[in-house]
């Protein structure tokens, strides 16, 4: 069977990528509206004649699509902020809970997680939910990502001719839009302290939450919060956590090293008899934190099997 899908916001970053994974594929078919992508009667036909179709828009413009539809067959993946704290939406981290494929299977409205909160919900839910790092304690997180996650504006920016910028800190006014999203599906309490940061390199990032262990409830062992990874992401396809010994052997942590896969790696790094911890998620901002988790997502809202396209 074949299943039709259209991008709406092809043209972009997210929209290019998802475009480019699909196309090779015999088992969906694509709408594309080419010059008319602009054109609102053709849009709002596409998007109600679609068996799936993906959102690659700016927030306003996201919500704007979604009221267009008025077809109640038509799957949605949006990969914008928009809906990601909804309760009417599902959250697309197919690995973030035991249930959370089988509610992305049933729904018909899903939301993309962030680049960023993919990271950090990979790293904490567990944590949190196995009590290791209680709901009200303050987390910070810090965070690296190559510029294309910045979209078409910072691109051009870090590769037009002459460009020096190396390394840049942002969202200094703590109030960036991930971090509804970060603390609602960790469980937390307190909202996190995000301090995001661009480097001068494509795609890739890493995510790092660094731990006082002497500040938690018993003072958990990297261990132990070693264990509480293993134990949540046990059989996944694309969420794996680094061996231990493997971890302690490592002097430095490559952003780039999963580029081009849908893949994240979690690695605790600390003293296995120290008070300090440092959980780091590596992760392609364009994959696993964008489109491969919307070919995800899409898979399974399918009934196809999750990694098809995606290995």
């Amino acid at each position: 069977m074949t299943h039709t899908i259209f991008i709406d916001g092809e043209a972009g970053t997210t929209g290019l990528e998802i475009r480019e994974r699909l196309e090779a594929r015999n088992d969906l078919e694509l709408i594309l509206l080419g010059e008319r992508r602009r054109d609102v009667a053709a849009r709002r036909e596409a998007l109600n004649s679609a068996d799936a179709v993906i959102l690659c828009l700016p927030d306003d413009a996201a919500k704007e699509a979604v009221s267009m539809i008025d077809n109640p067959s038509v799957r949605v993946i949006d990969a914008s902020t928009a809906f990601r704290v909804d309760p009417a939406w599902t959250y697309g981290f197919a690995e973030m809970d035991a249930g959370q494929r089988a509610a992305i299977a049933a729904s018909t409205r899903v939301s993309n997680p962030g680049c960023y909160p993919t990271g950090f919900i990979g790293l904490m839910r567990p944590l949190v939910r196995a009590g290791l790092v209680p709901a009200s304690h303050p987390v910070t997180v810090n965070a690296v990502s190559g510029y294309s996650g910045g979209g078409k504006a910072m691109i051009a920016e870090f590769e037009a001719e002459g460009a020096s910028t190396a390394y840049r800190a942002y969202g200094l006014t703590q109030k960036h839009k991930h971090v509804p999203e970060m603390t609602k599906h960790t469980g937390l309490t307190l909202p996190v302290l995000f301090a995001p940061a661009v480097g001068n390199y494509r795609q890739g990032m890493l995510v790092e939450v660094p731990l006082h262990l002497s500040a938690l409830p018993e003072t958990p062992s990297v261990e132990r919060l070693h264990g509480a990874l293993l134990e949540a992401y046990e059989g996944q396809r694309f969420v794996e956590v680094a061996d231990l010994d493997e971890t302690e052997a490592m002097t430095g942590i490559e952003p780039e090293a999963l580029n081009g896969t849908n893949r994240m790696r979690l690695h605790v790094f600390g003293d296995r008899g120290g008070e300090q911890a440092r959980l780091v998620a590596l992760l392609d901002n364009l994959g696993k934190g964008a489109s491969g988790a919307a070919v995800q997502n899409l898979n399974i809202m399918l009934g196809l099997d999750e990694a098809t396209g995606l290995t």
